[in-house]
């Protein structure tokens, strides 16, 4: 049987939007309006006649419009698994069947003098299906400069040199004392750098975050010994979660350079993974030293993550940050998405 890739962000011709997705389906109601709205304004000589027109349209529109959204977001899993260009007849068909069928029924047992419905819905809702469609390819393509920026701003935010140096470090001045631990150190590393450099359009499993971020944490230990306290709570369910690579990682690598470091008593970083509804949420705190807040690099990291976030889930994620209670809290919800 040939392995299921996890859904990613595809910026190539080939990708049809999520129409499951809260962004996907605002501006398709947005854009239908508005083309709705615009229609009344050629038909209107007047503000009046403008806003009646738009009523009478509208409540041709809307049902249409609403009853092709929930079989969009319904077949959308199935749309996803075609290739692009029948993915592409099959969602204008869906448009066109379920628009003429409730203009039918609307002229039939509603509107019996609206004779233009039938053909309206015959041409107008394909074509805006394509407009929309074309609309949503051309927004992927723009955003895929963004997906390389994001690439790149991930890789200079992740490999820093004073964290390569001291995982170095550490493994060396273990190397003679306890040898299997420094090979086990080694291995992480290894792996850490691995994953820095993959692919990062893949959605991935979150329990592959919380390996990776053990593995970092393993070296921090280390050096830093006693004074790094991790308290993880994680919901199971959680953990099948499909999220950006690299996501937990450079918070939690955070949490050490600007909570840990800096103190000289021991200090927690809490996480907490949970699953709340059809949501993510990742909570995640560290001490919070004002003094040594100069220090560079928290900004850059949660700018990117909040892009990678955008990239994936557009409007349905989100990422605050701020202090509470001489602690620095990051809060992040995702949409729970599962692998097929």
């Amino acid at each position: 049987m040939a392995e299921q890739k996890a859904p990613s962000i595809s910026h190539s011709p080939g990708a049809l939007p999520d129409f499951r997705n809260l962004g996907v389906i605002a501006r398709t109601l947005l854009a239908v309006n508005a083309a709705a709205f615009a229609a009344a304004i050629a038909r209107g000589p007047d503000a009046a006649a403008v806003a009646a027109q738009f009523v009478e349209i509208a409540s041709w529109v809307e049902p249409a419009l609403f009853a092709c959204l929930v079989v969009l977001y319904a077949a959308s899993g199935a749309l996803a698994r075609l290739r692009y260009a029948a993915g592409y007849a099959v969602t204008v068909l869906l448009v066109a069947a379920v628009s003429t069928a409730l203009a039918i029924v609307q002229a039939r047992y509603v509107r019996a003098t609206a004779p233009a419905a039938l053909a309206h819905s015959l041409v107008f809702a394909p074509a805006l299906a394509v407009l929309l469609l074309e609309y949503f390819r051309l927004r992927s393509r723009a955003f895929s400069p963004a997906l390389a920026e994001a690439r790149l701003q991930a890789l200079q935010a992740r490999i820093r040199p004073h964290f390569l140096y001291n995982s170095l470090n550490a493994v060396l001045a273990i190397i003679r004392r306890d040898p299997k631990a420094a090979e086990g150190a080694i291995e992480d590393l290894a792996d850490l750098f691995r994953s820095l450099m993959a692919d990062n359009r893949q959605l991935i499993p979150m329990r592959e975050e919380i390996v990776l971020c053990r593995q970092y944490l393993n070296l921090e230990h280390l050096r830093l010994g006693g004074r790094l306290q991790v308290q993880w709570n994680v919901d199971e369910a959680a953990e099948d979660a499909l999220v950006p690579p690299m996501l937990l990682q450079p918070l939690v690598e955070n949490a050490v350079y600007h909570g840990i470091e800096p103190g000289m008593s021991p200090g927690a970083i809490e996480i907490r993974l949970a699953l709340e509804g059809d949501r993510v949420h990742v909570a995640l705190s560290n001490p919070y030293h004002a003094e040594h807040q100069h220090r560079q690099g928290n900004r850059m990291a949660l700018a990117n993550i909040r892009e990678r976030l955008q990239l994936h889930f557009d409007v349905e994620a989100s990422l605050e940050a701020g202090v509470d209670a001489e602690r620095y809290r990051i809060d992040m919800l995702m949409p729970y998405r599962k692998a097929p």
